[in-house]
């Protein structure tokens, strides 16, 4: 029951800081007994880096349907709108993914 810091942003995704204390059970300088307890808790008022890519990608994922409808109204892209809805298709793929990896963080317990 070793403790560390913890760092937590304001959608609820968090991550283990720096070791801060040892406890009675591990007697070697510089060891840990594998079991985390929170010394303190940094709380960061702006979301993660993940939210952040996510919100990237929203966007990008936004203009590129915006250049579509542009692009059908001027007629003659059709090979420039097939790609573009391929990469809309492997964007909001990222978008699942990283998602799928912030909820499973936020649900965990270490």
């Amino acid at each position: 029951m070793c403790y560390f810091e913890q760092t937590l942003w304001s959608c609820g995704y968090w991550k283990w800081g720096n070791f801060r204390q040892q406890c009675n059970k591990e007697y070697r300088t510089g060891e840990t007994c594998g079991l985390k307890l929170v010394y303190e808790t940094n709380f960061i008022p702006s979301p993660c880096k993940i939210c952040e890519q996510i919100t990237k990608k929203d966007r990008r994922v936004r203009k590129m349907a915006e250049d579509i409808t542009r692009w059908r109204r001027e007629g003659n892209r059709m090979a420039t709108i097939e790609k573009t809805e391929q990469d809309i298709a492997g964007v909001r793929s990222q978008i699942q993914d990283l998602w799928r990896g912030h909820e499973e963080k936020q649900r965990s317990i270490c």
